[in-house]
């Protein structure tokens, strides 16, 4: 059988949750770093659509064609599933998960729009910049409460739901960094930290030549 493979772009929130949900899974994959503005053709005609992360899992026996993921939550779920020695899924508890789809949605879907027109307002210098770091703010304040009780977002335990807010969160740390550092959220600034300093951020940040066809191939998920 061959190695799926993951196209990815560095520093898309999507494609980052993708690689941590590999790499914690410990599931060995060929990486190909691409660049949107040059996409290449393997990639396109595994997903017509364009965009990353795409995994496409390779052949074997009983696949007379490879199969492509296209959504990042379902690359983290399909990686997991495959293996998860970190028990990222809490399969002992059958509540945990539904709770963690729920946590994520939230935040894939209202809290990442408020965080884009965050990002624009610093960026282009409106005067909305206040009143969208308002509106992002009950996200934070919910997840602070919740590491107020236990170091992790849905247990004592880290889960699925963490590495997959991670991204944003490290995303909205960054448009007002001195704000951030002294706003009333000490255990979101902890939790983030144990992340950003970790030997599997460094790894899975790691930057690599982009992907052309030609170059030594780059793996994911060993050491």
């Amino acid at each position: 059988m061959t190695l799926p493979i993951l196209y990815s772009l560095r520093n898309c929130p999507y494609a980052m949750r993708a690689r941590i949900a590999i790499y914690k899974a410990e599931q060995k994959i060929i990486l190909r770093d691409i660049v949107l503005s040059n996409k290449p053709q393997a990639m396109l005609t595994a997903s017509p659509k364009g965009t990353v992360p795409v995994l496409v899992l390779g052949l074997d026996s009983t696949l007379s064609q490879s199969s492509v993921i296209e959504e990042s939550l379902e690359i983290m779920l399909w990686s997991l599933q495959q293996s998860d020695p970190h028990n990222l899924l809490h399969s002992g508890d059958t509540n945990a998960l539904p709770q963690m789809l729920t946590l994520i949605a939230q935040f894939d879907h209202q809290f990442k729009t408020k965080l884009e027109q965050y990002k624009c307002a610093k960026r282009y210098r409106e005067d909305t910049l206040i009143e969208y770091r308002e509106a992002c703010q009950p996200y934070l304040q919910d997840l602070e409460q919740r590491l107020s009780h236990q170091p992790f977002f849905i247990s004592a335990q880290e889960s699925l739901a963490d590495i997959a807010i991670l991204p944003f969160i490290r995303q909205f740390a960054r448009v007002e960094r001195q704000w951030y550092l002294q706003a009333p959220y000490p255990k979101v600034r902890q939790w983030l930290n144990h992340y950003l300093q970790s030997k599997m951020f460094s790894k899975i940040m790691t930057k690599h030549p982009l992907w052309s066809g030609t170059q030594e191939v780059v793996y994911l998920g060993e050491d």
